[in-house]
């Protein structure tokens, strides 16, 4: 069973966010990809889907969620599940940032209106 220490998993980072690949093909899973998710405080990000269905676990701070018209806060402690095709938007308005540990099967390509379907690098 392979280990993928926090000193050796792959850092990505975009205007928004930073992840921390832990589980993905590249790294010797065969069926989910996990990362670790910190939203940046002050971050609105813009809304996306999922081809698959979606699992933040938060682990400290919180963000709010769009979806399906209503918004709702995710904190420390909470799951959200994401249906497979439900538009979301994230946003953390707060002076901390917001952590999670995120789940997602292999081969979960995100959805961002106006662009081709991607495999995010840290699901790779």
């Amino acid at each position: 069973m392979p280990l993928i220490t926090a000193a050796e998993a792959p850092r990505f980072e975009n205007e928004h966010a930073s992840f921390i690949g832990l589980a993905a093909p590249s790294r010797g899973s065969t069926e989910n990809c996990a990362w670790r998710l910190t939203i940046k405080p002050g971050v609105d990000a813009p809304p996306h889907a999922l081809d698959r269905e979606e699992i933040f676990v938060a682990l400290s701070g919180a963000m709010t969620v769009t979806m399906d018209g209503e918004s709702f806060t995710v904190a420390a402690g909470d799951a959200l599940i994401v249906p497979a095709h439900q538009q979301f938007a994230m946003a953390n308005p707060h002076d901390e940032p917001f952590e999670a540990v995120v789940v997602l099967p292999v081969g979960g390509q995100g959805l961002i209106p106006g662009q081709p379907p991607v495999i995010a690098p840290w699901a790779r």
